[in-house]
């Protein structure tokens, strides 16, 4: 039996969940079963760790230079072109387009050649918390219509799957729910004791540290957690805040804790290789997401014990029942997480026990099992649409 071509599309391959989830899929592919080829816009920075073992594994990348995130109408039409090459190139049995923008552009290009099945994962949605009204009112229509040109939906929750719903994005029938995989892994190997970290990053032993993991962006609500960890300092003066990440409201988040008086307690890491390490160090972890379609980071911070506090948006409920496997609080209220800080801050008996509870929690989310389970949805669509036969190959260069 020949190998399932399968097309994957994404604008980029930076260290965010939409990246990581997708480059976990292509890398855990079984080569004998299928064939397996990354189109993928500008990425800045060296490839993860997760990008070489897919290219060890024969997954195929290739650039395309105008497949960028924000709208550009030039040079989406140039990505758009580019794509139409490409599928004209081979013939795909599957493709698969992640995130809203690669979305639109790849399942256009995809319907109007010779596939055989159209997969899209939103990897949560920009219907809120990201635009303003205008430009996510036309997102939205552009959703409703981009649903159209596929066969198969993927939501990472039950959460992101009735949002996408109630916009009226897709039918019920065309939707699965697949939940985010981690590769565990990475986070088990430990090079360094917390103790270690600690001394690195200028923290001391007595010291509770507060942290957040994640691109530094005003979707993920980094903000409020400055104004509220200003909140906490002066209760608890050993309290330091700990960014792990990068992103365009850097500069942004450093004027903020100046102006509210945390500068000096307050550190950024900017993004790290060993996350299992430094979260190791953490003693409360917080995710203060206007919009979060599952949150990866808050799964990996479980995962190795860190007790968590999220806002309740998307699909974190699914991870966390609040006062069990962390704390709940409502998005955009710094006071609520204020709060929640404080009683973590002051009740060690109450973090290790959330702690317990929320390593169990994470367990359930290894990528073996996301892996799985869209290769049996790809192999699924393959038997129900054969390929048809594609239009003359056009000639490109993987990178």
């Amino acid at each position: 039996m020949s190998r399932l071509r399968v097309l994957h599309i994404i604008t980029r391959l930076d260290p965010g969940g939409s990246a990581e989830n997708t480059l976990l899929t292509v890398a855990g592919m079984d080569p004998e079963r299928f064939d397996v080829t990354v189109a993928v816009g500008p990425t800045a920075g060296a490839p993860s760790p997760t990008e070489t073992a897919a290219r060890q594994r024969g997954v195929r990348f290739v650039r395309v230079p105008d497949l960028v995130r924000a709208p550009r109408p030039i040079r989406d039409l140039r990505a758009t072109a580019f794509l139409r090459r490409l599928l004209r190139s081979e013939a795909w049995d599957i493709v698969h387009t992640h995130t809203s923008k690669a979305g639109i552009l790849g399942r256009w290009a995809a319907s109007r050649q010779r596939v055989g099945a159209i997969v899209h994962t939103p990897h949560g949605h920009v219907f809120y918390g990201y635009y303003g009204a205008i430009t996510t009112a036309a997102f939205v229509r552009l959703e409703r219509r981009a649903a159209g040109w596929c066969d198969r939906l993927v939501a990472l929750t039950a959460a992101d799957l009735e949002d996408h719903l109630r916009f009226g994005v897709g039918s019920p029938s065309q939707w699965v729910i697949v939940h985010s995989g981690i590769d565990f892994r990475t986070l088990d190997h430990v090079a360094a004791s917390p103790q270690a970290v600690r001394a690195e990053l200028g923290i001391g032993p007595g010291d509770l540290v507060v942290a957040t993991l994640g691109r530094l962006t005003a979707v993920k609500g980094q903000a409020d957690l400055v104004r509220a960890f200003a909140d906490l300092l002066p209760k608890s003066p050993q309290a330091r805040l700990l960014f792990i990440g990068d992103g365009e409201q850097q500069a942004a988040l450093r004027a903020l804790t100046v102006k509210v008086g945390v500068a000096e307690r307050t550190i950024f890491a900017g993004w790290r290789r060993d996350v299992g390490d430094v979260l190791r160090a953490v003693d409360i972890f917080a995710l203060p997401s206007h919009n979060e379609g599952m949150g990866k980071a808050l799964v990996e911070a479980m995962y190795v014990g860190c007790p968590a506090i999220a806002t309740n948006v998307g699909g974190i409920p699914e991870l966390i029942t609040d006062g069990v496997q962390g704390l709940l609080v409502p998005p955009r209220k710094p006071s609520f997480l204020a709060t929640a800080l404080r009683r973590l801050a002051n009740d060690a008996t109450l973090r290790r026990r959330l702690s317990d509870q929320a390593i169990e929690r994470a367990r359930m989310y290894d990528s073996h099992s996301m892996v799985q389970k869209l290769c049996s949805l790809y192999e699924e669509l393959a038997t129900a649409a054969p390929t048809r036969t594609s239009e003359a190959a056009v000639a490109l260069q993987p990178s």
